[in-house]
């Protein structure tokens, strides 16, 4: 890793004729640039230098563009972070500035660039020639990675490292359906922990052991939605950052970290918590839709009650499993919503795709209890809380929306399982999450129930649907029969959608048996059953 930079530079937000470019360092540094050009790649490190440093803002085949600094509000690190040469006795504050560089005047197609960081102290980092592009034009087929749950889990490095050996590095898009990292405000989960491959250093190819990855970032936008782990709770400068992360509570909650990490994409009523784009013939809504998780534990502070001996201290609830950004009929997301999906972008676009966190169609554990407001009854004794499935606010007020609009996939993550499935109006749902710490599917062919209390739906999709079996090679159960899901933490899973054919592909690598090679295992045409 360079002397100064965090990471590598990644990719935001690519407009008409340019993108934006962002990376960090720990100091603010005498200058961050990044030269763009077709002649960048046959620069020295010297002449780089010179380039980033000399009067003239341009020279034979290259650009220079200066980056706007900051300092991240919230960055911390505490006892359990694993910092290169550093220990942390409790919360820590951490310094960490974004370097954010808008790259213009872009021709169509890619374009090398590099950038340049030079330290307080004089010391020069020159990156890699990576390349960038501008958006790609409306109507031109596009191919975006789909993935979400990276979470420092042991098996993105060689999930991230299949993608680059099977589509390159060089894609329009990733779409990242939320849980990055494990807690939002940890820098050391983002840039540089020791103990599990952080978020930016296996999407740069630069994470340890057998596979780093790839550098994927640096070459293709990201596209991320707010998954549960980017929701913050309440500040403290004492305990644990884990501890604060599990403290948030209606109304006490924080996405500082996420929104600083990633100003864009935005829109004029969400900012960058819910937006739209077209990428090419596709349009992209991503939506903040997410609740605090709780145990499903029935003793304790959980989903379904508060602790016993927290009764009479309100300070001390949780709440239940309650929702960060409204999503119900007559929200300001949902009015949001409806008017852009009636909108003549969205409805001119070949392909519809709308990506948010909670899978309420799924066979994973967290797809129940239903997506909807904690009913609480006060009882003798507690506090416990209900969710009427007929009340799930995805299920009765977002999917109706996304029937009438004739969206074509509804990307979602959460659960840690790949499954997927297709209402009756044709809308493709897709989870592919599966990097990790699967808490497993719960389907009639594994046998496995939720254990959740009497009245939520134990096995198979609340919502009702009934899962696909992959189209070309299932993993199989124990008695041969063919799986509609994985949900492993030997065999990862990633997915790709090819605007080219309409194709949307699933491939699994078993991280045991490497040999045996990245194996297409589903394919389903946007515009088929």
């Amino acid at each position: 890793m360079p002397v100064a930079l965090l990471c590598e530079p990644y990719l935001l937000d690519p407009r008409p004729d340019g993108i934006h470019v962002l990376w960090h360092t720990e100091r603010v540094g005498r200058c961050q640039v990044v030269l763009a050009g077709v002649d960048v790649p046959h620069l020295t490190d010297q002449q780089a230098y010179a380039a980033a440093t000399g009067r003239a803002e341009s020279g034979d085949g290259w650009r220079r563009f200066p980056a706007e600094t900051r300092l991240l509000s919230r960055m911390r690190e505490d006892a359990e972070s694993s910092v290169p040469g550093r220990t942390y006795s409790g919360v820590t504050r951490r310094l960490v500035h974004r370097h954010l560089a808008r790259v213009g005047g872009l021709p169509a197609g890619r374009t090398p660039y590099r950038v340049v960081s030079i330290d307080d102290d004089g010391r020069a980092d020159v990156t890699p020639v990576y390349s960038l592009a501008p958006a790609a034009p409306s109507g031109r087929p596009v191919r975006l990675l789909l993935t979400s749950d990276h979470q420092l889990m042991p098996m993105v490095p060689a999930n991230l490292a299949m993608v680059g050996e099977t589509a390159g590095t060089a894609l329009d898009g990733v779409l990242m359906a939320g849980d990055m990292v494990n807690v939002a405000d940890r820098a050391s989960d983002w840039f540089d922990s020791t103990r599990r491959p952080a978020f930016f250093a296996s999407f740069a190819g630069r994470a340890p052991g057998r596979w780093p990855g790839a550098p994927i970032l640096p070459n293709t936008p990201l596209y991320p939605s707010i998954g549960n782990h980017e929701v913050m709770g309440r500040w403290s400068e004492t305990g644990s950052l884990e501890e604060q992360f599990n403290d948030a509570r209606p109304g006490e909650w924080d996405v500082t970290t996420y929104e600083e990490l990633f100003p864009v994409p935005r829109s004029d009523a969400g900012g960058p918590r819910w937006w739209s784009r077209t990428i090419g013939d596709v349009h992209l809504i991503s939506l903040f839709v997410t609740a605090i998780w709780r145990s499903p534990k029935l003793t304790g502070r959980g989903k379904f009650q508060e602790a016993a001996q927290d009764v009479d201290h309100p300070q001390r609830w949780g709440h239940g499993q309650f929702i960060f950004e409204p999503i119900a009929r007559g929200s300001a997301q949902y009015r949001w919503l409806a008017n852009e999906l009636a909108s003549p972008a969205a409805r001119s676009a070949r392909y519809r795709v709308v990506m948010f966190h909670h899978p309420s169609h799924g066979l994973g554990h967290h797809s129940a209890p239903p997506f909807t407001d904690p009913v609480p009854a006060v009882r003798p004794g507690g506090i416990t809380y209900h969710y009427p499935l007929g009340d799930d606010y995805v299920l009765r007020d977002v999917e109706p929306l996304l029937d009438e609009a004739q969206v074509h996939l509804v990307l979602n993550g959460h659960s840690h399982v790949w499954n997927r499935f297709r209402n009756a109006a044709g809308v493709h749902w897709l989870e592919t999450s599966n990097v990790g710490n699967s808490y497993g599917a719960y389907d009639v062919t594994s046998g496995r129930s939720r254990e959740l209390p009497d009245g939520y739906v134990q096995q198979g999709d609340p919502g009702g649907l009934t899962p696909i079996v992959p189209t070309v090679a299932p993993l199989a159960g124990p008695d041969g029969a063919a799986l509609p899901y994985v949900a492993s933490n030997e065999v990862t899973v990633f997915t790709l959608l090819d605007t080219a054919d309409g194709l949307v592909r699933s491939y699994r690598f078993d991280t045991v048996d490497p040999e045996a090679g990245v194996v297409l295992f589903d394919e389903f045409a946007l515009d088929g059953p």
